[in-house]
Protein backbone atom coordinates (compact mmCIF):
# COMPACT_ATOMS: atom_id res chain seq x y z
CA UNK A 1 0.00 0.00 0.00
CA UNK A 2 1.71 3.31 -1.01
CA UNK A 3 1.34 6.16 2.16
CA UNK A 4 -0.31 9.08 0.87
CA UNK A 5 1.32 12.21 3.04
CA UNK A 6 -0.43 15.55 4.02
CA UNK A 7 1.81 18.43 4.89
CA UNK A 8 0.39 17.97 8.45
CA UNK A 9 2.87 14.42 8.08
CA UNK A 10 5.73 14.69 9.66
CA UNK A 11 8.35 12.48 7.72
CA UNK A 12 9.42 9.29 8.54
CA UNK A 13 6.47 7.21 9.64
CA UNK A 14 6.96 4.52 11.23
CA UNK A 15 7.00 1.36 8.76
CA UNK A 16 3.74 -0.73 9.20
CA UNK A 17 1.47 -2.71 7.50
CA UNK A 18 -1.81 -4.39 8.41
CA UNK A 19 -5.35 -3.25 8.96
CA UNK A 20 -4.73 -0.51 11.55
CA UNK A 21 -2.58 1.23 9.38
CA UNK A 22 -5.25 0.96 6.86
CA UNK A 23 -8.13 2.11 9.04
CA UNK A 24 -5.60 4.66 10.64
CA UNK A 25 -4.57 6.51 6.76
CA UNK A 26 -8.46 6.40 5.88
CA UNK A 27 -8.95 8.67 8.84
CA UNK A 28 -6.16 11.17 7.33
CA UNK A 29 -2.56 10.39 9.05
CA UNK A 30 0.11 7.99 8.38
CA UNK A 31 1.24 5.21 11.20
CA UNK A 32 3.77 7.51 12.80
CA UNK A 33 3.59 5.94 16.66
CA UNK A 34 4.71 2.28 17.36
CA UNK A 35 1.87 -0.18 17.46
CA UNK A 36 3.06 -2.50 20.61
CA UNK A 37 0.25 -2.32 22.85
CA UNK A 38 -2.24 -5.35 23.03
CA UNK A 39 -5.77 -5.22 23.99
CA UNK A 40 -4.80 -5.87 27.63
CA UNK A 41 -2.45 -2.97 27.68
CA UNK A 42 -4.70 -0.51 26.37
CA UNK A 43 -7.51 -1.51 28.99
CA UNK A 44 -5.32 -1.32 31.61
CA UNK A 45 -3.85 2.22 30.41
CA UNK A 46 -7.29 3.45 31.52
CA UNK A 47 -8.03 1.20 34.10
CA UNK A 48 -4.52 2.80 35.61
CA UNK A 49 -5.51 5.82 34.95
CA UNK A 50 -8.96 5.68 36.93
CA UNK A 51 -7.07 4.02 39.58
CA UNK A 52 -9.37 2.91 42.17
CA UNK A 53 -6.75 3.56 44.57
CA UNK A 54 -5.89 7.17 43.59
CA UNK A 55 -9.00 8.77 42.52
CA UNK A 56 -11.22 6.95 45.57
CA UNK A 57 -8.41 7.68 48.16
CA UNK A 58 -7.34 11.09 46.72
CA UNK A 59 -10.89 12.37 47.37
CA UNK A 60 -11.62 10.30 50.30
CA UNK A 61 -11.19 13.03 53.20
CA UNK A 62 -12.98 15.45 50.64
CA UNK A 63 -16.12 13.34 50.77
CA UNK A 64 -15.92 12.67 54.65
CA UNK A 65 -16.40 16.25 54.57
CA UNK A 66 -18.91 16.87 52.20
CA UNK A 67 -21.46 14.51 52.53
CA UNK A 68 -19.63 12.01 55.10
CA UNK A 69 -20.26 8.40 54.42
CA UNK A 70 -23.81 8.18 53.11
CA UNK A 71 -22.64 10.85 50.69
CA UNK A 72 -19.64 8.48 49.28
CA UNK A 73 -21.46 5.52 49.25
CA UNK A 74 -25.32 6.45 47.61
CA UNK A 75 -22.94 8.83 45.92
CA UNK A 76 -20.54 6.46 44.19
CA UNK A 77 -23.74 3.83 43.48
CA UNK A 78 -25.77 6.71 41.76
CA UNK A 79 -22.87 8.26 39.35
CA UNK A 80 -21.56 4.71 38.17
CA UNK A 81 -24.34 3.75 35.86
CA UNK A 82 -24.61 7.44 34.52
CA UNK A 83 -20.75 7.57 34.12
CA UNK A 84 -20.85 4.03 32.26
CA UNK A 85 -23.50 5.77 29.93
CA UNK A 86 -20.63 8.44 29.06
CA UNK A 87 -18.22 5.86 28.99
CA UNK A 88 -20.19 3.63 26.39
CA UNK A 89 -21.34 6.56 24.10
CA UNK A 90 -17.80 7.66 23.65
CA UNK A 91 -16.41 3.97 23.21
CA UNK A 92 -18.96 3.58 19.99
CA UNK A 93 -17.47 6.63 18.54
CA UNK A 94 -14.00 5.70 19.85
CA UNK A 95 -14.67 2.47 17.36
CA UNK A 96 -15.24 5.04 14.31
CA UNK A 97 -12.56 7.05 15.38
CA UNK A 98 -9.13 5.51 16.87
CA UNK A 99 -6.88 8.29 16.72
CA UNK A 100 -4.29 9.61 18.99
CA UNK A 101 -6.35 12.92 18.86
CA UNK A 102 -9.84 11.37 20.27
CA UNK A 103 -12.34 13.90 20.97
CA UNK A 104 -11.14 16.38 18.99
CA UNK A 105 -11.09 14.32 15.70
CA UNK A 106 -14.37 12.96 16.79
CA UNK A 107 -15.65 16.41 16.78
CA UNK A 108 -14.25 17.74 14.02
CA UNK A 109 -15.62 14.83 11.29
CA UNK A 110 -19.14 14.78 13.53
CA UNK A 111 -19.54 18.63 13.81
CA UNK A 112 -16.84 20.74 12.09
CA UNK A 113 -13.59 22.49 13.24
CA UNK A 114 -14.73 24.99 15.67
CA UNK A 115 -16.76 22.33 18.00
CA UNK A 116 -13.14 20.38 17.17
CA UNK A 117 -11.05 23.13 18.62
CA UNK A 118 -12.48 23.77 21.38
CA UNK A 119 -13.11 20.43 22.49
CA UNK A 120 -9.71 19.92 22.20
CA UNK A 121 -8.40 22.54 24.44
CA UNK A 122 -11.28 21.09 26.83
CA UNK A 123 -9.88 17.81 26.91
CA UNK A 124 -6.40 19.18 27.21
CA UNK A 125 -7.31 20.88 30.14
CA UNK A 126 -8.71 18.04 31.78
CA UNK A 127 -6.03 16.20 31.04
CA UNK A 128 -3.17 18.56 32.16
CA UNK A 129 -5.72 19.14 35.22
CA UNK A 130 -5.45 15.18 36.15
CA UNK A 131 -1.84 14.83 35.79
CA UNK A 132 -1.75 17.52 38.92
CA UNK A 133 -4.28 15.97 40.51
CA UNK A 134 -2.59 12.56 40.66
CA UNK A 135 0.25 13.61 41.68
CA UNK A 136 0.02 16.45 43.59
CA UNK A 137 -2.29 13.54 45.19
CA UNK A 138 1.05 11.27 44.95
CA UNK A 139 2.90 14.15 47.34
CA UNK A 140 0.31 14.28 49.67
CA UNK A 141 0.24 10.29 50.45
CA UNK A 142 4.01 10.43 50.55
CA UNK A 143 4.26 13.31 53.07
CA UNK A 144 2.10 11.13 54.83
CA UNK A 145 4.10 8.08 55.02
CA UNK A 146 6.81 10.36 55.86
CA UNK A 147 4.74 11.42 59.18
CA UNK A 148 4.37 7.80 59.94
CA UNK A 149 8.12 7.07 59.68
CA UNK A 150 9.83 9.79 60.14
CA UNK A 151 7.17 11.91 62.34
CA UNK A 152 8.03 14.46 59.56
CA UNK A 153 5.59 17.20 59.13
CA UNK A 154 5.07 19.02 55.30
CA UNK A 155 4.66 22.24 54.73
CA UNK A 156 2.72 23.40 51.67
CA UNK A 157 6.42 24.45 50.13
CA UNK A 158 7.95 20.97 50.88
CA UNK A 159 4.77 19.34 49.66
CA UNK A 160 5.01 21.05 46.69
CA UNK A 161 8.48 20.25 46.16
CA UNK A 162 7.78 16.51 46.59
CA UNK A 163 5.34 17.14 43.63
CA UNK A 164 8.34 18.42 41.24
CA UNK A 165 10.13 15.36 42.00
CA UNK A 166 7.17 12.61 40.85
CA UNK A 167 6.27 14.87 37.76
CA UNK A 168 9.79 14.62 36.70
CA UNK A 169 9.94 10.66 37.64
CA UNK A 170 6.82 10.71 35.52
CA UNK A 171 8.53 12.67 32.42
CA UNK A 172 11.53 10.84 32.78
CA UNK A 173 9.54 6.97 32.73
CA UNK A 174 7.74 8.51 29.72
CA UNK A 175 10.32 9.05 27.45
CA UNK A 176 11.52 5.20 27.44
CA UNK A 177 8.96 4.10 24.36
CA UNK A 178 5.73 2.24 23.99
CA UNK A 179 7.25 -1.24 24.73
CA UNK A 180 8.22 -0.15 28.66
CA UNK A 181 4.59 2.07 29.02
CA UNK A 182 2.70 -1.27 27.35
CA UNK A 183 4.82 -3.47 30.89
CA UNK A 184 4.16 -1.09 33.32
CA UNK A 185 0.32 -0.57 32.05
CA UNK A 186 0.16 -4.13 32.32
CA UNK A 187 1.81 -4.65 36.07
CA UNK A 188 -0.38 -1.46 37.10
CA UNK A 189 -3.45 -3.15 36.44
CA UNK A 190 -2.39 -6.41 38.34
CA UNK A 191 -1.03 -4.30 40.98
CA UNK A 192 -4.48 -2.40 41.51
CA UNK A 193 -6.35 -5.13 41.39
CA UNK A 194 -4.25 -7.07 44.15
CA UNK A 195 -3.60 -4.27 45.87
CA UNK A 196 -7.07 -3.60 47.05
CA UNK A 197 -7.86 -6.96 47.29
CA UNK A 198 -4.72 -6.84 50.27
CA UNK A 199 -6.60 -3.63 51.18
CA UNK A 200 -10.18 -4.81 51.49
CA UNK A 201 -9.31 -8.20 53.09
CA UNK A 202 -6.98 -6.75 56.01
CA UNK A 203 -9.56 -3.99 56.21
CA UNK A 204 -12.26 -6.91 56.33
CA UNK A 205 -10.80 -9.56 58.59
CA UNK A 206 -8.21 -7.63 60.81
CA UNK A 207 -10.04 -5.21 63.12
CA UNK A 208 -11.99 -6.18 66.48
CA UNK A 209 -14.18 -3.19 65.23
CA UNK A 210 -16.24 -2.53 62.50
CA UNK A 211 -18.66 0.87 61.91
CA UNK A 212 -22.54 -0.38 61.78
CA UNK A 213 -24.31 -0.16 58.58
CA UNK A 214 -26.53 2.69 59.35
CA UNK A 215 -23.16 4.54 60.02
CA UNK A 216 -21.84 3.42 56.25
CA UNK A 217 -25.31 4.23 54.97
CA UNK A 218 -26.64 7.38 56.44
CA UNK A 219 -24.30 9.49 58.59
CA UNK A 220 -24.24 12.71 57.00
CA UNK A 221 -21.47 15.02 57.81
CA UNK A 222 -21.20 18.68 56.62
CA UNK A 223 -17.54 20.16 57.36
CA UNK A 224 -18.05 22.92 53.83
CA UNK A 225 -19.52 25.53 55.20
CA UNK A 226 -22.95 25.84 53.28
CA UNK A 227 -26.23 25.38 55.18
CA UNK A 228 -28.37 23.08 52.38
CA UNK A 229 -28.10 19.78 52.89
CA UNK A 230 -29.13 19.29 49.11
CA UNK A 231 -25.95 21.21 47.49
CA UNK A 232 -23.85 19.56 49.88
CA UNK A 233 -24.68 16.44 48.93
CA UNK A 234 -24.27 17.44 45.44
CA UNK A 235 -20.53 18.87 45.85
CA UNK A 236 -19.85 15.17 47.03
CA UNK A 237 -20.16 13.78 43.79
CA UNK A 238 -16.92 15.39 43.16
CA UNK A 239 -15.66 12.30 44.50
CA UNK A 240 -16.78 9.66 42.34
CA UNK A 241 -17.13 11.59 38.95
CA UNK A 242 -13.07 12.38 39.59
CA UNK A 243 -12.51 9.19 40.87
CA UNK A 244 -14.13 7.45 37.50
CA UNK A 245 -12.61 10.44 34.89
CA UNK A 246 -9.37 9.40 32.10
CA UNK A 247 -11.25 6.61 30.38
CA UNK A 248 -10.17 8.34 27.11
CA UNK A 249 -6.80 7.38 28.13
CA UNK A 250 -7.68 4.47 25.40
CA UNK A 251 -8.68 6.56 22.52
CA UNK A 252 -5.85 8.53 23.03
CA UNK A 253 -3.04 5.57 22.86
CA UNK A 254 -5.21 4.17 19.84
CA UNK A 255 -2.46 4.39 17.53
CA UNK A 256 -0.35 2.70 19.38
CA UNK A 257 -3.00 -0.32 19.88
CA UNK A 258 -3.28 -2.85 17.53
CA UNK A 259 -6.84 -4.03 16.66
CA UNK A 260 -7.82 -0.65 17.96
CA UNK A 261 -11.54 -0.17 16.05
CA UNK A 262 -12.36 -2.99 18.92
CA UNK A 263 -9.43 -3.06 21.47
CA UNK A 264 -9.92 0.82 22.19
CA UNK A 265 -13.51 0.89 22.40
CA UNK A 266 -13.47 -2.01 24.81
CA UNK A 267 -11.13 -0.58 26.82
CA UNK A 268 -12.88 2.58 27.58
CA UNK A 269 -15.88 0.94 28.87
CA UNK A 270 -14.66 -2.11 30.45
CA UNK A 271 -12.30 0.56 32.58
CA UNK A 272 -15.13 2.06 33.73
CA UNK A 273 -17.35 -0.85 34.74
CA UNK A 274 -14.59 -2.46 36.57
CA UNK A 275 -12.91 0.29 38.55
CA UNK A 276 -16.64 1.05 39.54
CA UNK A 277 -17.29 -2.30 41.04
CA UNK A 278 -13.88 -2.14 42.35
CA UNK A 279 -14.08 1.13 43.88
CA UNK A 280 -17.37 0.82 45.30
CA UNK A 281 -15.52 -2.54 47.21
CA UNK A 282 -12.87 -0.54 48.76
CA UNK A 283 -15.12 2.42 49.45
CA UNK A 284 -17.07 0.68 51.64
CA UNK A 285 -14.23 -1.52 53.32
CA UNK A 286 -12.58 1.87 54.39
CA UNK A 287 -15.95 3.28 55.91
CA UNK A 288 -16.75 0.36 57.86
CA UNK A 289 -13.51 0.19 59.41
CA UNK A 290 -12.83 3.73 60.84
CA UNK A 291 -12.21 3.35 64.21
CA UNK A 292 -12.51 7.08 65.36
CA UNK A 293 -14.26 9.18 62.90
CA UNK A 294 -13.03 12.86 63.91
CA UNK A 295 -9.47 11.11 64.90
CA UNK A 296 -9.86 10.34 60.93
CA UNK A 297 -11.02 13.89 59.38
CA UNK A 298 -8.52 15.86 61.71
CA UNK A 299 -5.53 12.83 61.52
CA UNK A 300 -1.71 14.71 62.00
CA UNK A 301 -0.83 12.80 58.08
CA UNK A 302 -3.58 15.38 56.77
CA UNK A 303 -4.56 11.66 54.90
CA UNK A 304 -7.97 10.31 56.34
CA UNK A 305 -7.11 7.28 54.60
CA UNK A 306 -3.83 6.62 56.54
CA UNK A 307 -5.29 7.22 59.75
CA UNK A 308 -7.94 4.53 59.40
CA UNK A 309 -5.02 1.99 58.22
CA UNK A 310 -3.16 3.24 61.06
CA UNK A 311 -5.92 2.87 63.61
CA UNK A 312 -7.64 -0.40 62.34
CA UNK A 313 -4.18 -2.57 61.93
CA UNK A 314 -1.58 -0.63 63.22
CA UNK A 315 1.62 0.97 62.47
CA UNK A 316 3.59 -1.46 60.69
CA UNK A 317 0.41 -2.65 58.46
CA UNK A 318 -0.09 1.46 57.95
CA UNK A 319 2.92 2.25 56.54
CA UNK A 320 3.03 -1.25 54.16
CA UNK A 321 -0.28 -0.79 52.41
CA UNK A 322 0.63 3.14 52.34
CA UNK A 323 3.31 2.01 50.31
CA UNK A 324 1.27 -0.20 48.13
CA UNK A 325 -1.39 2.67 47.63
CA UNK A 326 1.70 5.35 46.56
CA UNK A 327 3.20 2.49 43.96
CA UNK A 328 -0.56 2.39 42.58
CA UNK A 329 -0.84 5.73 42.23
CA UNK A 330 2.44 6.55 40.35
CA UNK A 331 1.93 4.46 37.69
CA UNK A 332 -1.94 5.84 37.72
CA UNK A 333 0.27 9.55 36.99
CA UNK A 334 2.65 7.80 34.71
CA UNK A 335 -0.15 6.71 32.19
CA UNK A 336 -2.26 10.09 32.59
CA UNK A 337 1.21 11.98 31.62
CA UNK A 338 1.39 9.57 28.89
CA UNK A 339 -1.72 9.84 27.84
CA UNK A 340 -2.07 13.92 27.76
CA UNK A 341 1.40 13.86 25.90
CA UNK A 342 0.12 11.64 23.09
CA UNK A 343 -2.71 14.49 22.94
CA UNK A 344 -0.64 17.31 22.68
CA UNK A 345 1.01 15.76 20.08
CA UNK A 346 -1.67 15.24 18.20
CA UNK A 347 -2.71 18.61 18.83
CA UNK A 348 0.00 20.01 17.37
CA UNK A 349 0.22 17.60 14.63
CA UNK A 350 -2.81 18.84 13.55
CA UNK A 351 -1.66 22.84 13.94
CA UNK A 352 -3.79 23.51 17.23
CA UNK A 353 -1.56 24.74 19.45
CA UNK A 354 1.12 27.10 19.74
CA UNK A 355 4.81 26.44 18.58
CA UNK A 356 3.02 23.17 17.19
CA UNK A 357 5.95 21.89 14.75
CA UNK A 358 7.55 21.77 18.66
CA UNK A 359 5.06 19.92 20.10
CA UNK A 360 4.81 17.23 17.79
CA UNK A 361 7.90 15.86 17.16
CA UNK A 362 8.45 12.36 17.73
CA UNK A 363 11.84 10.71 18.78
CA UNK A 364 13.38 8.59 15.48
CA UNK A 365 14.61 6.05 18.54
CA UNK A 366 11.70 5.59 21.02
CA UNK A 367 8.62 7.21 19.01
CA UNK A 368 7.55 9.17 22.03
CA UNK A 369 7.13 12.66 21.48
CA UNK A 370 9.26 13.79 24.24
CA UNK A 371 8.57 17.47 23.69
CA UNK A 372 5.04 17.09 24.57
CA UNK A 373 5.78 14.82 27.76
CA UNK A 374 7.55 17.70 29.15
CA UNK A 375 5.17 20.27 28.21
CA UNK A 376 2.18 18.35 29.97
CA UNK A 377 4.07 18.03 33.22
CA UNK A 378 5.48 21.77 33.35
CA UNK A 379 1.42 22.78 33.01
CA UNK A 380 0.56 20.63 35.15
CA UNK A 381 2.96 22.26 38.09
CA UNK A 382 2.18 25.78 37.00
CA UNK A 383 -1.80 24.18 37.62
CA UNK A 384 -0.16 23.24 41.33
CA UNK A 385 1.00 26.75 42.45
CA UNK A 386 -2.25 27.94 44.07
CA UNK A 387 -1.52 25.12 46.78
CA UNK A 388 0.82 26.97 48.06
CA UNK A 389 -1.49 29.53 49.80
CA UNK A 390 -4.66 27.67 49.06
CA UNK A 391 -6.33 25.54 52.02
CA UNK A 392 -9.00 24.09 48.93
CA UNK A 393 -6.44 24.13 45.73
CA UNK A 394 -6.57 19.96 45.73
CA UNK A 395 -10.21 19.79 45.47
CA UNK A 396 -10.02 22.94 42.62
CA UNK A 397 -7.35 20.86 40.58
CA UNK A 398 -9.43 18.20 40.89
CA UNK A 399 -13.17 19.79 39.75
CA UNK A 400 -10.91 21.23 37.21
CA UNK A 401 -9.72 17.70 35.31
CA UNK A 402 -13.84 16.97 35.98
CA UNK A 403 -14.80 20.22 34.32
CA UNK A 404 -12.10 19.69 31.19
CA UNK A 405 -12.84 15.70 31.00
CA UNK A 406 -16.47 15.85 31.23
CA UNK A 407 -17.35 18.93 28.71
CA UNK A 408 -15.12 17.20 26.14
CA UNK A 409 -16.77 13.59 26.53
CA UNK A 410 -20.13 14.77 26.06
CA UNK A 411 -19.19 17.00 22.74
CA UNK A 412 -18.98 13.88 20.39
CA UNK A 413 -21.28 12.45 21.74
CA UNK A 414 -24.16 15.35 21.44
CA UNK A 415 -22.87 16.09 17.99
CA UNK A 416 -23.25 11.87 17.22
CA UNK A 417 -26.99 12.68 18.13
CA UNK A 418 -27.72 15.58 16.21
CA UNK A 419 -26.09 14.53 13.12
CA UNK A 420 -26.77 10.97 13.08
CA UNK A 421 -25.93 11.28 8.92
CA UNK A 422 -22.35 11.99 9.59
CA UNK A 423 -22.12 8.93 11.47
CA UNK A 424 -21.10 5.50 10.69
CA UNK A 425 -20.73 2.80 13.11
CA UNK A 426 -17.55 0.49 13.77
CA UNK A 427 -17.46 -2.67 14.80
CA UNK A 428 -18.25 -1.53 18.40
CA UNK A 429 -21.25 -0.10 18.64
CA UNK A 430 -24.70 0.04 20.82
CA UNK A 431 -27.43 -0.90 18.26
CA UNK A 432 -30.55 0.89 19.22
CA UNK A 433 -29.28 1.51 22.60
CA UNK A 434 -27.15 4.15 21.25
CA UNK A 435 -29.71 7.55 21.24
CA UNK A 436 -31.31 6.74 24.65
CA UNK A 437 -27.79 6.50 26.42
CA UNK A 438 -26.23 9.55 24.92
CA UNK A 439 -28.93 11.67 25.51
CA UNK A 440 -28.60 10.83 29.26
CA UNK A 441 -24.99 11.08 29.02
CA UNK A 442 -24.89 14.44 27.41
CA UNK A 443 -27.56 15.31 30.14
CA UNK A 444 -25.66 13.91 33.00
CA UNK A 445 -22.05 15.75 31.73
CA UNK A 446 -23.85 18.80 31.41
CA UNK A 447 -25.30 19.21 34.84
CA UNK A 448 -21.77 17.81 36.01
CA UNK A 449 -19.88 20.52 34.32
CA UNK A 450 -21.97 23.30 36.01
CA UNK A 451 -21.72 22.08 39.55
CA UNK A 452 -17.98 22.12 39.70
CA UNK A 453 -17.81 25.70 38.64
CA UNK A 454 -19.44 26.36 42.13
CA UNK A 455 -17.96 27.67 45.38
CA UNK A 456 -17.30 24.17 47.25
CA UNK A 457 -16.61 26.19 50.25
CA UNK A 458 -18.09 28.72 52.45
CA UNK A 459 -17.36 32.02 53.58
CA UNK A 460 -15.74 32.33 50.26
CA UNK A 461 -12.63 33.65 51.17
CA UNK A 462 -8.95 33.68 49.35
CA UNK A 463 -8.22 30.77 50.76
CA UNK A 464 -11.30 28.74 50.06
CA UNK A 465 -12.00 29.84 46.27
CA UNK A 466 -12.78 27.72 44.09
CA UNK A 467 -10.50 28.74 40.95
CA UNK A 468 -12.11 26.44 39.05
CA UNK A 469 -13.55 28.72 36.72
CA UNK A 470 -10.76 30.93 36.76
CA UNK A 471 -8.48 28.37 35.13
CA UNK A 472 -11.67 27.30 32.14
CA UNK A 473 -11.78 30.84 31.45
CA UNK A 474 -7.99 31.31 30.93
CA UNK A 475 -8.11 28.16 28.72
CA UNK A 476 -11.29 29.60 26.64
CA UNK A 477 -9.31 32.84 26.11
CA UNK A 478 -6.52 31.29 24.98
CA UNK A 479 -7.78 28.97 22.83
CA UNK A 480 -10.08 31.72 21.47
CA UNK A 481 -6.70 34.32 21.08
CA UNK A 482 -5.02 31.55 18.99
CA UNK A 483 -8.00 30.42 17.05
CA UNK A 484 -7.79 33.99 16.21
CA UNK A 485 -4.32 34.35 14.67
CA UNK A 486 -3.26 30.51 14.46
CA UNK A 487 -6.66 29.05 12.82
CA UNK A 488 -4.84 28.85 9.29
CA UNK A 489 -2.90 26.37 10.82
CA UNK A 490 -5.30 24.22 11.73
CA UNK A 491 -5.85 21.23 9.71
CA UNK A 492 -7.55 18.23 10.85
CA UNK A 493 -8.11 15.64 7.67
CA UNK A 494 -11.65 14.28 7.14
CA UNK A 495 -11.97 11.19 7.27
CA UNK A 496 -12.85 8.27 4.61
CA UNK A 497 -15.10 5.62 5.08
CA UNK A 498 -13.29 2.52 4.25
CA UNK A 499 -14.66 0.57 2.13
CA UNK A 500 -14.90 -2.74 4.27
CA UNK A 501 -16.97 -0.28 6.77
CA UNK A 502 -20.20 -2.30 7.87
CA UNK A 503 -22.93 -2.37 10.12
CA UNK A 504 -21.40 -5.22 13.06
CA UNK A 505 -23.35 -6.26 16.25
CA UNK A 506 -21.98 -4.75 19.32
CA UNK A 507 -20.14 -6.51 21.72
CA UNK A 508 -19.78 -5.46 25.53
Amino acid sequence: MTSIRTPRQQQNPVDHDGEDARILQSLGYTQQLHRRMGAFGNFSASLSVISIMSGTLLLFGYGLNSGGPAVITWGWLAVGPLVLCLAAALAEITSRYPTSGGLYYMARQLGGERWSWYTGWLNLLGLLGGIAAQDFGIATFTAAWLNLQFDYTASSGSLLAIYAVVLALHAVLNLFGTRLMNILTSVSAWWHLAGAVVIIGSLAFVPSHHQSAGFVFSEFTNNTGWGAPAYVILLGMLLPVFALAGYDTSAHLSEETNHASVAAARGVFRSVAVSWIAGGILLTTLLFAVQDYAGTLGSETGVPVAQILLDALGMAAAKALLLVIIVAQFLCGYTVVASASRMIYAFSRDGALPGSSRWKKVSRRTAIPANAVWLAVAVAFVLALPSLYSSTAFAAVTAISVVGFTSAYAIPVLLRLLHRDRFTPGPWHLGRWSRPIGWVAVVWAAAVTVLFLLPQSSPVTASTFNYTPVAVVVAFLIAALWRRFGRDAYHVPHSSSPTEDKQFEGII
